[in-house]
């Protein structure tokens, strides 16, 4: 077996609409397709990601909350490139968005800083 590629991430959110807003209308993501899955009371946000890759955004009501230990079993954080780091900590800075100071990777020696989203996801800026 060889794998070729991340097909998508699946993220649950607490509130689809304030996470909707978040990924699409703060970060740029692109809507694939919105479904509302009456059996669930639930939606499936599809959302599309620079060129390609896609976020599964779910929101269920009343989901268990995320463990606050960032290096507790399961997914870490979710990092997304970008080509000018300043620029992106100073367009999330505007909209009121906690970004942490930026670091230099000590293996790759690049920059890169978190912020959250509306669930305390924590997401990562890496520039390239």
């Amino acid at each position: 077996m060889k794998l070729e590629k991340i097909h998508h991430i699946a993220i649950i959110c607490s509130n689809h609409e304030k996470s909707k807003e978040f990924y699409v209308n703060l970060l740029g993501c692109k809507i694939i397709k919105e479904t509302f899955r009456a059996a669930r009371n639930s939606y499936k946000l599809d959302l599309k990601v620079g060129s390609g890759d896609t976020i599964e955004l779910f929101s269920f009501p009343n989901p268990p909350q995320r463990a606050t230990s960032p290096e507790a079993c399961g997914l870490r954080h979710l990092a997304f490139a970008v080509d000018d780091l300043d620029a992106a900590v100073d367009y999330l800075q505007s909209r009121s968005v906690e970004v942490e100071p930026i670091r230099v990777d000590g293996i790759t020696n690049k920059r890169f800083t978190f912020f959250r989203d509306p669930d305390n996801l924590p997401l990562e800026l890496y520039e390239r």
